[in-house]
This record gives C-alpha cells, structure tokens and sequence, in this order.
C-alpha cells in the first residue's frame, strides 16, 4: 500500500511528558486520548498504561498499530532512556518483545523519527529527498529523511540530534554528553536557566510567558534557545545538503520561536542557511508517522 493511500489503524505516541493514544481513519485522527508519562515507572507499568490508553480508543489485539517512543529502539526491538533524566527505569527493556507478548504485534519507532517519515510523506518535508526535522520541547530531538528514506542505524541512535555538540552549551547534557544542543535549547535547559537567574519555581512556559511580556531576562533564554537551534540546522544543512527544516515540538511551535531561529539564520553565509518551516503535522506526526512505519516499514 502505497503511504498517500488509505490509512486505518491506531497508534500511541510515547514522549516525555504525555503519551496520546489515537484511532485513525482515512490518514486523520478521529479519536484520540492523553494521559501524563509516568517517566519512573518501569517497563511493565509503561506497558500497561499504553494497554490502558489503547483499549480507550478501541484497540483490540490484531488491529494495524503503529507505536512511537522516546528514547532509542534498536534494531533488535531493545529500548533504551538515552536521557535518564526523562525515563529513569528504561534501559536495555526488550520493548518489542514485551508489547507483542503483553498487547499486540506493532511496530515501535522513536517518536521523533515517526514524526520526520510523517512530515516527509504528508507534511511540510513533502518534494524533500533530504529533509531534516527537530522538536524542541522537553528535550530536544529530531530526524533525518536522506535520499526519500528515513535515516535509521542498528544501535538506533541515528537522528538524536539534539545530542550532538553546541558552541553555546556550556552543561552536562542528561545523556551524559557536556554541551549539547539540547542543554542549552530544551525545555529542561530553559527552566535551569530560569532557576540560575532566581526564577525556582519556572517553568519553560512560564519563561516564555515572561519573554511575550518583553522581560529581559526571559528573552534572553528564549533566544539562546532559538540560536542553538540555529546553529543545529546549519551544521545538519552543512554536512547533508538538506532541503529544509521542520520544527516541532511544545517550544519549537510556541508563537515567536521559529521566527527566532530564522533571524540568526539570516545572520549566516547564505550556503549555511536552508528553508526553515513549522511542523505543519504538530502533535499527529509522530502518531501517524507511527501507522505509517507499520504499513510500510522504514
């Protein structure tokens, strides 16, 4: 079946601060539920309130699933908390095995990897052979579709971007890596900065609250985030020739932010610079990304 065909089936979407369970009809969500992630709990209670979700949109075991997960999934089907600080329970989990055996046969994908084959295919990525997608909420993360393919690796690392270096960073990333984009651009990273500056109880939408009243501190945290993301899509146009950029996620689609990072794009040579758009799928990417890899596979 071709990816622009019919599309019927259900998907869950794994992130770090909610998990949504959806029934799709026709390629459109026609019912979909949310409920907080509970990021201490192990496998088995993972599993179980993803059971739970999905059997409130009306999965039943054999139904077409697709699921979408944070963190990485090997091609073995072992997940795994890249940020301990998200997940704390998760690591070397045999997901795959464990969902068949517990729910149903699906297919599991990283929720940002979902999110970029379904921009690729229906969003702002379409006419794309290399495009590029980021979300910026909790953390940051993102994928790659390279050559009309999605950019996959055995170890399932492949389009963590949001791990890879930032001439700004100057924190220890929850990955275990010193200065990544994501500790300086993620919402985690924002309210830290906050905390440094008196602000204890802030939180990233507080921060940006505080930026859209024009109070300077907070816009200042709200740039640097802009401008590491910046630099991100310049290194990634750099290196792979990308045709464009979406960007996704809570912060990434918050009012303001996108026209941020493109100010500091126009700032660069222009052979570092490259089309920069929203996420035009929003929260249903990495859901029917999800589908969409069952169907077709990646």
């Amino acid at each position: 079946m071709k990816p622009r065909e019919q599309m019927n089936g259900f998907a869950i979407d794994l992130g770090g601060t909610k998990t949504a369970a959806a029934r799709i009809e026709n390629r459109k969500i026609i019912e979909r539920k949310i409920l907080p992630t509970y990021g201490a709990a192990a496998l088995g209670k993972q599993l179980s309130a993803m059971a739970d979700l999905l059997a409130s949109v009306g999965y039943q075991r054999g139904d077409l699933l697709g699921v979408a997960i944070t963190g990485r999934v090997d091609k073995a089907g072992v997940w795994y908390a890249v940020n301990q600080e998200t997940l704390t329970e998760i690591n070397a989990s045999p997901i795959a095995k464990s969902f068949d055996d517990t729910i149903g046969p699906a297919t599991i994908i990283n929720d940002a990897a979902a999110a970029t084959l379904a921009e690729a295919h229906f969003g702002s990525g379409r006419g794309c052979k290399n495009f590029g997608y980021i979300t910026v909420s909790t953390g940051v993360g993102g994928g790659l579709f390279l050559g009309g393919r999605l950019h996959q690796s055995i170890n399932g690392v492949a389009g963590h971007i949001g791990f890879t270096t930032s001439s700004r960073g100057t924190q220890m990333c929850g990955s275990g890596r010193h200065g990544t984009v994501e500790s300086v651009a993620g919402g985690n990273a924002i309210a830290r900065a906050a905390k440094e500056l008196g602000h204890s109880t802030f939180d990233a939408r507080d921060v940006f609250a505080r930026a859209a009243e024009n109070v300077s501190w907070a816009v200042a945290i709200v740039d640097e985030s802009a401008h590491s993301i910046a630099e991100l899509c310049a290194n990634l146009t750099t290196t792979l020739g990308l045709d464009a950029v979406a960007i996704g996620g809570s912060i990434g689609m918050a009012e303001g932010y996108l026209e941020r990072i493109q100010e500091h794009s126009n700032r660069l040579p222009p052979i570092f610079q490259t089309r920069l758009t929203r996420a035009s799928l929003g929260d249903d990417g990495p859901l029917l990304g999800a589908l969409l890899t069952r169907m077709i596979g990646v």
